[in-house]
């Protein structure tokens, strides 16, 4: 929560986001639209789903921020109750009381008061396993606001051995890895001091598996190498650093 806090004052102030534009936020702010563009008849559940790294996330921040969308990121230890107080935290409610039941119908009423401000809610797998997911269904159901559920790849599967909330879903959006223009805009954010050939930064692009986490690692590698070796621009010819491709670093030969 610290992290999504961070991100997000971060995302406020241009000047000193680190913020790359990827088509994942493009993506999930199609979604989002979607969603508040929808006919009051039509279900209201998006669905924004991938690999852990894809910078969903960061994405879920900028649509907060772009749409004054509450947002809430589900925590390992979370229960119904906690849930619900972080929601209703997230709507204006400062010291939330009551009932998991006084709880619920507030929560209803504030998001019901304007139904074309979504509902956000990252890690949302793990309200499917703590088995609160019909709590956020009846939330929907009787405030009519749409709600985006953002998660890991399973997250498509485990929502459609729930087909109450299966039924209720109008689009699913699976995040996409980076491709190279994607990983400008992260070397113009991440080494902007720097200039990178296509060729090595689509190369590292590839070795990264596309992953944005894993590509944005890597480039603050690639300026901490360029400044220790004296250069101010790479290609593949000069570079010789480490590219964070997921595997460990394997041990050195005595």
């Amino acid at each position: 929560m610290e992290e999504q806090n961070r991100l997000r004052i971060a995302m406020n102030q241009p000047e000193k986001a680190r913020f790359a534009p990827l088509k994942n936020v493009t993506a999930l702010m199609t979604l989002v639209n979607r969603l508040q563009a929808r006919s009051v008849d039509l279900p209201g559940f998006g669905i924004f789903h991938g690999p852990s790294g894809y910078g969903k996330t960061k994405a879920a921040i900028y649509a907060c921020n772009k749409t004054r969308a509450p947002m809430v990121s589900i925590g390992d230890s979370w229960t119904r109750r906690k849930f619900l107080e972080h929601v209703l935290r997230e709507i204006g409610i400062a010291n939330p009381r009551g009932t998991v039941a006084d709880m619920t119908e507030r929560a209803i009423e504030i998001l019901g008061e304007k139904i074309d401000r979504p509902l956000i809610i990252d890690e949302a797998d793990k309200a499917v396993d703590k088995g609160f997911i019909e709590l956020i269904r009846e939330i929907h159901d009787y405030s009519q606001a749409p709600i985006i559920l953002i998660g890991e790849e399973q997250l498509p599967n485990k929502l459609m051995q729930v087909e109450r909330v299966h039924n209720r879903v109008l689009d699913w959006q699976p995040a996409q890895p980076c491709d190279l223009d994607d990983a400008a805009h992260l070397a113009a954010v991440y080494a902007p001091q720097l200039t990178i050939d296509d060729a090595l930064l689509d190369q590292v692009r590839k070795q990264c598996g596309g992953v944005a986490r894993r590509i944005s690692t890597t480039l603050a590698e690639m300026t901490e190498f360029a400044r220790n070796h004296g250069f101010n621009q790479l290609d593949l010819s000069n570079f010789s650093g480490r590219v964070h491709t997921g595997q460990p670093t394997k041990r050195r030969a005595a």
